[in-house]
């Protein structure tokens, strides 16, 4: 099936440039228009290989700008089709890593979620909504993968001690993280990937804690809907059986308060701007491993390499589609069927809300932004308020265990079935949606 679907995507590419270039070389269509109809091929192309998972995503990242650089086709140069590997915001994830890394290995994070579940004295729903706010804290500022990572086998130990289903607690952990994340430029890929496609438009980025401005809403509100509902409609499940050994023995503890202090120090400059943001986090990064909380192995095994490559291959097909004019010709026709800015906002958002639960939300954002920045011109409106609800709609995603990565790393844990994130989270997406259309707009005026 995989390999049928990679032909297939094969073949609508090599269709697409043949009667493109049919029609560039016979009817005398404009070179321009034609290398937009191109650019949306390819991007369909990219969305099908996304959506079936047929190829690994970072090889599908890399095929967006193989193709655009490629002799015949030549919507990019290659040197402007690979330069994203340079692109700031990626830099900035790479640091972001590392630095997160640092704070792992000394065993902070794992000092952190031992003194939640202490506090909450055997209570499930106290545990839910300390750990709730613990991991959404942490995952504002470090990776929500390895946040929630370090949890699960101290949730398991104290649901076992304390008589607790895991099934009742692992859920909500992993919606937290994904909603902690939309708090800060660096909890989670989309932010930054916004940022990146305002810049590139000519526009100013958002402050390091403006995404706060909505993402702290919605976390507010998640940790509500689950002390309130939620919790109801989450399985009695138990985990398939695992050992966990006790690894703190294993960290760097002496090291601990160092790394707390790099990464204090990091948003400390950003917040107030005293140092450059990639400067100030490239800084962090460097620290983390020259004063030993991690050695210059684990800084590289802690970069996510998906992540880097989705963003810089994704990165250069934004940038064809608002070269070519792809971005505006399809801006163009969802213009003529949306009557209002709101109209607008609610189409983006339920998009990507639905696309970024069955393929990477970094993917997605790349995809939807810059289509979601040619709308807004379209209308003649602020685009701010279209691409932060594209960010929110691609991380607030409950739906599937594949949504996000700490959706999937709690399924085997919890005991889950597929439906039963359908089941506990399709409440929360609906609030999540609502929120955001209803309030962006007034945070961000069109």
């Amino acid at each position: 099936m995989k390999k049928a679907l990679i032909i297939i995507s094969i073949f609508a590419l090599i269709l697409g440039f043949v009667s493109v270039t049919f029609a560039d070389t016979y009817t005398g269509v404009n070179a321009f228009n034609s290398k937009a109809i191109m650019t949306i091929i390819i991007l369909i192309m990219v969305a099908v290989l996304f959506l079936t998972d047929a190829l690994p995503l970072p090889i599908t990242a890399m095929l967006a700008p193989i193709t655009l650089s490629f002799p015949g086709i030549d919507i990019l140069t290659s040197a402007d089709a690979f330069k994203e590997f340079g692109n700031k915001w990626v830099v900035l994830f790479m640091a972001a890593f590392i630095i997160g890394e640092a704070v792992f290995k000394t065993g902070f994070a794992d000092k952190v979620g031992r003194a939640t579940v202490k506090a909450a004295n055997a209570s499930q729903l106290k545990l839910t909504i300390l750990i709730m706010i613990t991991i959404g804290f942490m995952s504002a500022f470090l990776s929500n993968t390895g946040t929630i990572a370090v949890f699960i086998p101290i949730v398991i130990g104290i649901c076992a001690s304390a008589n607790i289903k895991p099934g009742k607690i692992l859920m909500p952990m992993a919606f937290a993280a994904s909603l902690g994340g939309t708090m800060t430029l660096v909890g989670t890929p989309p932010n930054a990937i916004v940022n990146s496609a305002l810049e590139s438009a000519g526009l100013e980025p958002f402050g390091f804690f403006e995404f706060a401005k909505i993402g702290a809403i919605l976390f507010i509100a998640g940790v509500l809907y689950h002390a309130l509902i939620g919790y109801r409609l989450l399985p009695d499940t138990d985990p398939i059986t695992k050992s966990f050994e006790n690894k703190r023995l294993e960290y760097r503890t002496e090291k601990m308060w160092i790394s707390v202090a790099i990464l204090v120090f990091v948003i400390l400059m950003t917040a107030t701007k005293m140092i450059p943001l990639v400067t100030a986090f490239m800084l962090g990064a460097c620290l983390a491993v020259s004063t030993g909380c991690i050695t210059m192995k684990e800084a590289f095994d802690s970069i996510s390499w998906t992540t880097i490559f989705l963003f810089a291959g994704m990165i250069p097909l934004g940038t064809a589609m608002n070269t070519t004019g792809a971005a505006k010709l399809i801006a163009d026709i969802v213009v003529s069927h949306v009557g209002s800015p709101i109209a607008l906002l609610a189409a983006t958002f339920i998009i990507t809300a639905i696309v970024t639960n069955f393929m990477s939300n970094t993917a997605t954002t790349v995809l939807m932004t810059p289509i979601g920045i040619a709308l807004a011109n379209g209308f003649g409106v602020n685009p701010e308020p279209i691409v932060i609800g594209i960010a929110m709609a691609a991380s607030a995603c409950f739906l599937t265990p594949i949504a996000t990565p700490p959706n999937t790393i709690v399924l085997e844990y919890g005991g889950y079935k597929f439906i039963d994130y359908l089941k506990a989270g399709w409440i929360l997406q609906v609030i999540v949606a609502i929120l955001s259309i209803t309030l962006i707009p007034i945070i961000w005026p069109f």
